[in-house]
């Protein structure tokens, strides 16, 4: 019997993961991914920086690392011979009176007490009443539960936006994905504190160097001879989609810069890996109802990334550096000894004082990214896999230690939010051009409450019909956790073997998604009990 061939659209993290277990069964399927850009990664990028003036010879760029509860990411990188790297997730929220960190309390922690203890009573009802609270945005919440104006702008606002990156949507983002960060324990970030927000700083893992990472996961996966990788070719559209016959046509490149040219090519089963507007586009009158309603429904905004090291820009706009006078007066002296000496913010937000809803957040690359610490690119690992299919996980040492540059030396990265809503407000006129190392634009999906009443519980109709699957974060939440979780669907959903099975902290996240986007259990032989 002829293998079933299956084309993939995106080589970033949903479509890797789809390849990778497709890739595991080379005598069912014979598989061919398409992506625009010469490298693996979509958003999961590296940049070269200047080592002798950084510290460091790479960034990445786009994806900076995970939560320990994102096991399925962590396991890849296992899988692949990489490591993340441990790093306490500091953050500097707002100037001044406005400033909170999680590293010792403030005056503003102390002045909202009342408004924080009550946090804890509203996540509880939440969470009992999900599914209503899933169309509730969270500007409704805090009106709902009687928070003070000053509190959801100045405290709740710049988590929102720490989680989901919304894109200055963060009034709108729906109250039962904020409670499931705290709550959930595959997705949650944080741990909710009654006195301080949140509880102390958490341990997050920052990635090794992506390029290689997903150069590597490229060879795992062609190494099986079923999976053929056309980078630099861009699908163009979806020539026909009749029965079970699907093709595709796409831009081939020409040496010597000559003009592309086009081909086709003809699939058994199609996987979308790539965002919904693309999806709909290359779909083109070929979409069904509910694909052009689902897909249509995703509302994506316009961000401008700016790289750079500018350090006077970043101390104008953020608390960078501990000063005793934010502490509240009650603070206590071990917390204040702990932030004289070691308080190093990864995570800056700054709100807009004309409009406090709207903000813009850096991240202090130098402080974050384990290369500036001595690092090697796969992280600290001593060990690398010998099959690409190997299970036992490398032996882990600590990462060379060296001495981050000075402050002024550092490497930051701002993110301007949603161009068209926000434009007018941003800062970026201040980074100096001789400090900005580079500037990307980004589409980014927002995570309005109307995206879990339009897509998300709809996504089960469009998955499988048709011979075609979705796969991205953007599916249910932007999170590589789950473009990860959501290749895999896409694979087992065509008869792949889900990669980590019997891993029960990996298989928790792919239960719950397979049932909530394709609306289906695990096969009858991969669960455990009836309600599994």
């Amino acid at each position: 019997m002829a293998p079933t061939r299956v084309a993939i659209v995106g080589a970033g993290a949903s479509g890797m993961s789809a390849a990778y277990a497709l890739s595991r069964h080379p005598e069912k399927f014979s598989v061919t991914v398409f992506d625009e850009q010469p490298v693996p990664g979509g958003m999961a990028t590296s940049l070269p920086i200047d080592p002798a003036r950084f510290g460091a010879s790479y960034i990445n760029d786009g994806v900076q690392g995970c939560s320990p509860a994102f096991a399925n990411s962590l396991r890849i990188l296992r899988e692949l011979g990489f490591a993340a790297e441990p790093v306490q997730m500091q953050i500097s929220f707002g100037l001044r009176d406005d400033f909170w960190s999680n590293v010792f309390p403030s005056d503003l922690t102390a002045r909202f007490a009342k408004d924080i203890a009550r946090f804890g009573t509203a996540l509880k009802v939440i969470k009992a009443l999900e599914v209503p609270f899933a169309f509730i945005p969270v500007h409704v919440m805090l009106r709902i539960f009687r928070f003070s104006t000053d509190f959801g702008d100045k405290m709740v606002y710049p988590l929102v936006a720490l989680f989901f990156g919304t894109g200055n949507q963060t009034p709108y983002i729906s109250s039962a994905i904020l409670e499931r960060v705290f709550k959930d324990p595959s997705m949650k970030l944080f741990e909710y504190d009654p006195k301080s927000l949140l509880a102390s700083i958490p341990t997050m893992y920052a990635f090794p160097n992506l390029h290689d990472l997903y150069a590597a996961w490229q060879r795992s996966v062609a190494s099986s001879r079923s999976v053929t990788f056309l980078l630099d070719h861009k699908v163009t559209r979806i020539v026909s989609r009749a029965r079970s016959r699907i093709t595709l046509e796409y831009t081939v490149p020409q040496p010597d810069d000559a003009a592309r040219t086009l081909d086709h090519a003809a699939f058994d089963e199609l996987i979308f890996a790539c965002d919904a507007d693309t999806a709909r586009k290359l779909l083109g009158t070929h979409a069904s109802f509910i694909e052009r309603n689902v897909l249509g429904s995703v509302k994506y905004l316009h961000d401008l990334t700016i790289t750079h090291a500018d350090a006077d820009y970043m101390r104008r706009h953020y608390e960078t550096a501990f000063d005793p006078s934010l502490a509240a007066p009650d603070a206590p002296a071990d917390a204040l000894d702990f932030a004289s000496e070691r308080f190093r913010p990864l995570y800056y937000t700054y709100q807009y004082p004309s409009d406090r809803a709207k903000l813009e957040m850096s991240f202090d690359l130098t402080h974050y990214q384990p290369q500036f610490r001595g690092a090697p690119p796969t992280g600290p690992s001593n060990s690398v896999p010998s099959s690409p299919h190997a299970t036992d996980p490398p032996t882990h040492a600590a990462s060379a230690q060296q001495a981050e540059p000075p402050f002024s030396k550092h490497v930051f990265q701002t993110i301007f939010l949603d161009r068209d809503g926000s434009g007018s407000l941003w800062t970026a006129d201040g980074i100096r051009q001789e400090k900005r190392v580079a500037e990307k634009w980004w589409k980014q999906q927002s995570h309005r409450w109307q995206h879990y009443a339009k897509v998300v519980p709809w996504m089960m109709w469009p998955n499988g019909r048709h011979h075609t699957q979705f796969a991205g974060a953007w599916t249910v939440l932007n999170m590589h956790e789950l473009a990860v979780t959501s290749g895999f669907a896409a694979a087992y959903r065509l008869g792949a073997e889900y990669p980590f099975r019997g891993d029960e902290e990996c298989e928790r996240l792919f239960r719950l998604y397979l049932g909530l986007s394709h609306g289906v259990r695990m096969r009858k032989e991969d669960r455990k009990g009836f309600f599994a």
